[in-house]
């Protein structure tokens, strides 16, 4: 069943003293879950070791008090207490035929310490990256031999609870074995500080002390960092192929990537699939220990072209296998057109950085497997011969109608446009955002092989036109529009000069191909990426464009997806100008009037045109007819009418797959209790008497 072409993908990988089955590795991601809920963990960790991954990694993990990262929810093992949650993984993910491996770390003054209190460490004294506006002391000779036993105590622990591999962190600037390395964070004097070989000297210490205890039964990887793009305080590629050099045959694997994280997972509108090559292409020809690399691979012909030419020798994926767990099972079956390709939107970065467990906009059963016991491939079968009409064909439209398709339910999908995809295939054509258009392709071709699903274009209805249809159930997924008058989270009462005038647009004016010319300020309330895209465009189309916001920064929400860095090396290499921390008062004729929002001082600023980026209203008139109309339900054969997604409130694109998902997974299913999922809980507190 599977294309020849793929053969060298599913070849057997020695790593040291274990073998894996096949060249698809799940690196170590983030995922808001870790310690706190290891139940929900292991679940999903399981789900990508059924999907065909060889290696399933944890996130950071934790090996001492000295390196708490609360507020953020990682793996940990600071003692043997630890073992249980992470010997769970391992037995969900040995059960079905795939190597675990353990990310050991520790994050010296990239930690917190919020929850334990302990001083945060460091190669010299340095401010605290996380957490409050402390600083972390130097290390001396003694705290590097404890740290050196804590990461070897915790390597065993990890061999106890059944890992596989067990990796030394030197990336991502964030764990002490890189800090070390780093002549901005190591102005040491003595034999781990100055020279290349003293700053090397620690973590080729901890690569042998972990070989020495657990190198027998488990293989050591190393997670190395080639490149952090800042110049000389930095990692640098040539000194990072001298590191190499010096340590080429000490660890079994070699793990190897950009950092920091907002290099190495950029954003999908930043850098194309396989982007990482140029950085890490050099170690393949340094060892002759296999290498695993990451470029948020989605084409089996990419992976097979790098493996191929020995870029690497296993494929490493986190986003990749967050948007598709079963990638690997369809290439081999197969299956290719079926893979839910990641769009590098990052909203599973989001999860992390939110402290909450980790969602997908492609895949919405993400961080469900055990609290909803929702499944990336397979979904209850139907309870009833009910006939569901889903009006609105977006991503909340789309994917109800594809997930009730795959339940056995006889479904309608009427869209009122002539095109599929709704904000999806809009939001698609504006600059980078390309390949977000896979929310929409995959599930037309989901739906396109399934005979029970019928598809309706250009098909506005009425409320009328709907209790007509027949359908037992009515799915309402109509989306959102901008608003124009201002209203936001600055301007709870709207900006009185914006009704009715000409020199206002809205994203929806953009993307329908109504553009303003001339010089346009771009006014972002909503501060996510949609008002630097459509900076970009502007430019793009001759325009000179300000970006103005009521916030300290622009885009600030981006942070959360790791574009923020990206979107202003962007604006400046566009020539954006910004003006932050203003709002708008009011605009008559050329001249927008502002106010400084922390001195209140009044300033003015001709433009052409503002396009207002602040918040959305429901496009769900078609919903409140309905509503009004709830009598007649029953003669024209409705059982009930539910208003989803966007149509119900205007979030993200994630947010409508959630939703368009929910409702086909609950269709017909009674609900039980007041929380529709299952909650970790601690059994050893005491109970009151």
């Amino acid at each position: 069943m599977r294309d020849p072409r793929y053969d060298v993908l599913f070849e057997p990988v020695r790593i040291g003293p274990v073998t894996t089955k096949n060249r698809f590795f799940q690196v170590p991601h983030c995922n808001g879950m870790g310690h706190a809920m290891p139940l929900a963990h292991a679940a999903m960790r399981e789900v990508k070791a059924e999907g065909g991954w060889g290696v399933v990694s944890t996130e950071e993990c934790e090996i001492h008090p000295s390196s708490d990262l609360t507020p953020y929810v990682e793996a940990r093992l600071w003692d043997d207490r630890d073992i249980p949650a992470l010997a769970l993984m391992c037995d969900k993910v040995h059960a079905h035929g795939a190597l675990a491996a353990l990310e050991l770390s520790h994050n010296g003054p990239t930690a917190s310490n919020l929850y334990s209190r302990e001083v945060l460490l460091a190669p010299s004294h340095q401010p605290s990256k996380y957490g409050y506006p402390a600083q972390a002391r130097a290390m001396d000779l003694h705290d590097i031999a404890e740290y050196r036993r804590w990461h070897r105590e915790a390597a065993v622990r990890g061999m106890k609870a059944g890992m596989d591999i067990v990796y030394v962190y030197a990336a991502h600037d964030l764990s002490l074995a890189m800090h070390f390395l780093q002549r901005r964070r190591n102005q040491r004097t003595d034999a781990y500080g100055g020279s290349l070989e003293n700053r090397v000297r620690l973590l080729r210490e901890v690569l042998q002390d972990t070989r020495e205890a657990v190198g027998h039964r488990c293989a050591v990887a190393l997670r190395f960092a080639t490149e952090e793009l800042l110049g000389p305080g930095g990692v640098e590629l040539a000194e990072a192929q001298d590191i190499v050099g010096m340590l080429a045959e000490l660890p079994d694997l070699w793990d190897v990537n950009v950092a920091a994280w907002y290099n190495d997972s950029v954003p999908s509108r930043f850098a194309r699939e396989g982007a990482q090559e140029p950085f890490i292409d050099f170690v393949r020809k340094a060892t002759t220990k296999p290498v695993v690399g990451v470029g948020r691979f989605t084409s089996p012909d990419t992976m097979v072209s790098q493996i191929r030419r020995g870029v690497i020798d296993l494929i490493g994926a986190a986003r990749p296998s967050i948007a598709d767990p079963y990638l690997p099972r369809k290439i081999e079956e197969g299956r290719v057109d079926d893979i839910r390709e990641c769009i590098g939107c990052n909203i599973c970065v989001s999860g992390d950085m939110t402290i909450s467990p980790i969602r997908c906009t492609q895949n919405p059963s993400m961080g469900e497997e055990w609290r909803k016991g929702w499944h990336p491939e397979r979904i209850a079968p139907k309870k009833s011969e009910a006939r569901v009409l889903v009006v609105g064909g977006g991503p909340a439209g789309l994917e109800a109608a594809r997930a009730l398709g795959q339940r056995g339910y006889e479904v309608h999908l009427a869209e009122a446009r002539r095109e599929l995809g709704g904000r999806v295939t809009r939001e698609a054509r504006l600059p980078g955002l390309a390949e977000w258009a896979r929310v929409r392709d995959w599930r037309l071709g989901q739906i396109s092989k399934r005979a029970n699903v019928s598809t309706y274009l250009d098909s506005a209805l009425t409320a009328q036109d709907v209790l007509d249809f027949g359908a037992d159930h009515v799915v309402i997924a109509t989306g959102c529009h901008w608003r124009r008058d201002g209203f936001g989270r600055t301007h709870g009462m709207g900006i009185a000069d914006f009704a009715g005038n000409a020199r206002v647009f809205t994203p929806d004016d953009l993307m329908d191909g109504r553009w303003p010319e001339g010089r346009v300020v771009v006014y972002d309330d909503d501060y996510f990426y949609t008002a630097s895209v459509l900076a970009e465009a502007l430019r793009l189309r001759g325009c000179e464009v300000t970006y103005l916001t009521p916030d300290d920064t622009i885009a600030s929400w981006s942070a959360n997806t790791l574009d923020y860095r990206h979107i202003q090396w962007r604006m400046a290499e566009l020539g954006v100008t910004q003006r932050v921390s203003h709002m708008v008062t009011g605009y008559t004729g050329t001249t927008l009037a502002l106010e400084q929002v922390w001195n209140g001082a009044a300033t003015a600023l001709d433009c052409d045109a503002v396009v207002l980026v602040t918040s959305r209203l429901p496009d769900d008139a078609l919903y409140q007819a309905l509503k009004a109309r709830e009598p007649e339900w029953a003669d024209a054969g409705v059982r009930n009418v539910a208003c989803i997604g966007d149509a119900l409130a205007p979030g993200l694109i994630v947010h409508a797959v959630y939703a368009g998902h929910r409702y086909a997974q609950e269709l017909d299913a009674p609900r039980t209790g007041a929380v529709p999922f299952k909650r970790h809980f601690h059994h050893d507190v005491p109970m009151a008497e």
